[in-house]
């Protein structure tokens, strides 16, 4: 099954800094094409091609920042 969409729960960021970082480190990923972070809602959404939820969660985790929920599409 390939994965082209993931939002996951980002807890820990407290301003825009950590917002850019995070949009940052993520579009790092192989396949990540788009990256939203709401700091309000304490969340991102990646989108791309065959998406790993757990290298995404790795990539928060390595920032400081605590991944949570997940959902994939």
């Amino acid at each position: 099954m390939s994965i082209s969409r993931v939002e996951i729960e980002v807890a820990g960021m407290s301003c825009n800094h950590c917002v850019q970082s995070v949009k940052n480190a993520l579009e790092k990923i192989t396949g990540v094409k788009e990256v939203e972070v709401n700091l309000e809602a304490g969340q991102a959404t990646v989108q791309g091609e065959d998406l790993l939820p757990d290298n995404i969660s790795k990539t928060i985790e390595e920032l400081g920042f605590i991944p949570g929920k997940y959902n994939t599409k």
